[in-house]
């Protein structure tokens, strides 16, 4: 029975550590095309075009933009001042920066 639930348990870590692993890599990855694209508006979580529409947690829940869905959609079509970035990003270059987006708000940048 000892030997069943050591099996299983080792089965779990390995379970949980190849799912971890990868999140690690996404944010590294999210925040190396948030400092190459996004940093020169918005470093620190901040806006310098409009001051009043920051990357804050209160801000992006004020403003309807707390998901990473609404994220992705600002970052790939753009808006008002802020540029589009299809086609200049892969689709996988912006989930990454709106995950990391998301996470950085939700920490307080």
């Amino acid at each position: 029975m000892k030997k069943i639930i050591s099996i299983l348990l080792l089965g779990l870590a390995v379970f949980s550590l190849g799912f971890n692993r990868p999140a690690l890599a996404d944010a590294a990855a999210g925040g190396a095309v948030f400092n190459a694209n996004c940093a020169a508006c918005h470093a620190g979580g901040r806006n310098l075009v409009q001051a009043n529409k920051s990357l804050s947690k209160e801000d992006l829940e004020k403003y309807d933009m707390h998901s990473v869905e609404k994220i992705t959609y600002q970052v790939t079509n753009g808006k008002n001042a802020m540029p589009a970035f299809k086609g200049r990003l892969s689709d996988a270059q912006i989930q990454d920066v709106a995950d990391y987006v998301l996470s950085k708000a939700d920490g307080g940048w």
